[in-house]
C-alpha cells in the first residue's frame, strides 16, 4: 500500500486545461474535469532512483520482474463524486497482480494497479492502471502486426506536437523518455518517432465520453497500437464507446463509457 497526498492545485488543472486546448477556465473550488487527476500525486524521485527509459525503477509499488520497458496497456476507471480543485486529496495505491507471461514477441510482465483517490474521507475516483513491461528491444525481431479500425466517416482531428507531449509529460511528472527524446524512442525502444502517451489518448476519449453522457460513472479504456507525434489521427466516440484511429486504420486505442 502506498499513500499519496495532494492539495488540488486549480493552477495545475488550468495548465493542463490549456495545454488540451479546452475552452472553459479552472478555478479554485471547480471540479476537475474526469481523468484530469493524471495531473497529480506526482511520484518525484532522486536522479539515482531511475532506471534507463526515465521513469522510477521498479521494485517498490511495482514488483521488480526484470523486464525493462514499459508501456500502458489500459485501465477502469469509476468516477465516484468529482474530485474539486484547492481541496487536499489522498490517494492510496496498491498492486492488485504481477503475472510474467510468454507473449508473441517475448516475455512480458502484466502488473494491475489500483488508485482510490478521496477528499474529506469520501472515495471519488478508483482507478485501475494495466501496465505492459517488455525485455529489451530486438531490431531483428518481427514485430507484430497492429490491429485495424473500422473503415468510416472522417472523425475529429487529432495532433500531437513534441511540444504537446512535452507539456503533458511535465505535467503529469511522466518521466518516460520515448516521450521527448527522439534519439532513445527510436534507438533503445525501436519506435520510429516520439509516442504519444497512452493516458492522452485516454484523456481525449474520456471527455468525449463525458460530453456525450453528462453523468458518466464508469469508463474504460485499451490501448492496441502506438501513436507517433508524427502521425494525425481520428477520434470516434458514439453510443457508448469509441476509439481513436492511426493512418492506414491503425487502431490505437479502444474505451467505453456509461
Amino acid at each position: 500500500m502506498q499513500l499519496c497526498a495532494d492539495r488540488m492545485d486549480p493552477a495545475r488543472a488550468e495548465a493542463l486545461r490549456i495545454t488540451l486546448g479546452l475552452p472553459d477556465a479552472i478555478a479554485d473550488g471547480d471540479a476537475l474535469p474526469p481523468f484530469f487527476h493524471q495531473a497529480y500525486f506526482w511520484d518525484a524521485q532522486p536522479a539515482e532512483a531511475l532506471g534507463s527509459d526515465g521513469h522510477p525503477r521498479t521494485g517498490g509499488l511495482i514488483p521488480d520482474l526484470g523486464l525493462p520497458r514499459r508501456m500502458w496497456a489500459g485501465g477502469r476507471l469509476v468516477f465516484h463524486a468529482p474530485l474539486i480543485c484547492g481541496r487536499t486529496a489522498m490517494r492510496r495505491s496498491q498492486c492488485l497482480s504481477a503475472q510474467l507471461k510468454d507473449g508473441r514477441s517475448g516475455s512480458l510482465a502484466l502488473i494491475t494497479l489500483r488508485h482510490e483517490i478521496s477528499q474529506d474521507d469520501k472515495l471519488c475516483v478508483a482507478d485501475e492502471q494495466d501496465l505492459v513491461y517488455r525485455g529489451a528491444h530486438d531490431p531483428e525481431a518481427a514485430q507484430p502486426e497492429p490491429p485495424k479500425a473500422d473503415i468510416g466517416p472522417v472523425g475529429a482531428i487529432l495532433r500531437f506536437s513534441p511540444n504537446l507531449l512535452f507539456r503533458y509529460s511535465a505535467l503529469t511528472f511522466n518521466g518516460h523518455r520515448i516521450h521527448y527524446d527522439r534519439d532513445y524512442a527510436m534507438g533503445a525502444e525501436g519506435y520510429t518517432g516520439l509516442v504519444v502517451h497512452g493516458p492522452l489518448l485516454a484523456q481525449r476519449l474520456v471527455l468525449a465520453a463525458k460530453e456525450a453522457i453528462p453523468n458518466m460513472t464508469r469508463f474504460s479504456f485499451r490501448a492496441t497500437a502506438a501513436l507517433m507525434d508524427f502521425e494525425t489521427a481520428e477520434l470516434f466516440w458514439d453510443n457508448g464507446s469509441g476509439f481513436i484511429r492511426g493512418p492506414e486504420q491503425r487502431l490505437c486505442m479502444v474505451a467505453d463509457a456509461s
